[in-house]
């Protein structure tokens, strides 16, 4: 009822009143009541036991060797920058073909120029060796 009043209010007839953010605010609130409530149900009701194989450090089941600092090999940042390369393409891709219509000539070539600088990035990693896996 007390909401139905403030909705006829000239507050909440204003586009820039904070009345607006209740809904987000409210689910904030729930969304952080439900995690916590999650987390503190797992707590209470998970196991406890410690054993010296849960309070070793974890190692994906493959034996350590040799030293953490060690210089890393190029493949691996050439590989994620193919990754980055093709996540990026995926994304600015969407917009174009959603509203090709509307963009026109001038978005088609938009998209041209982009298509050409990714194709730069992937022939760079292509010449570097990076999908090559002898190693």
């Amino acid at each position: 009822m007390y909401l139905l009043q403030v909705s006829n209010t000239a507050v909440a007839h204003d586009p820039d009143s904070s009345f607006w953010y209740l809904p987000i605010a409210i689910q904030l609130i729930f969304a952080i009541i439900f995690v916590a409530g999650m987390m503190g149900v797992t707590h209470w009701l998970g196991p406890k036991r410690n054993t010296a194989d849960k309070l070793e450090t974890f190692t994906s089941g493959i034996k350590s060797h040799g030293d953490a600092r060690q210089p890393m090999a190029i493949k691996y940042f050439l590989v994620a920058i193919l990754f980055v390369l093709f996540d990026v393409e995926v994304i600015f891709f969407y917009p174009y073909a959603v509203n090709f219509k509307e963009l026109g000539w001038s978005g088609f070539g938009a998209v041209l120029m982009f298509i050409a600088f990714f194709l730069c990035g992937f022939i760079y990693i292509i010449k570097k060796g990076a999908l090559k896996w002898e190693d």
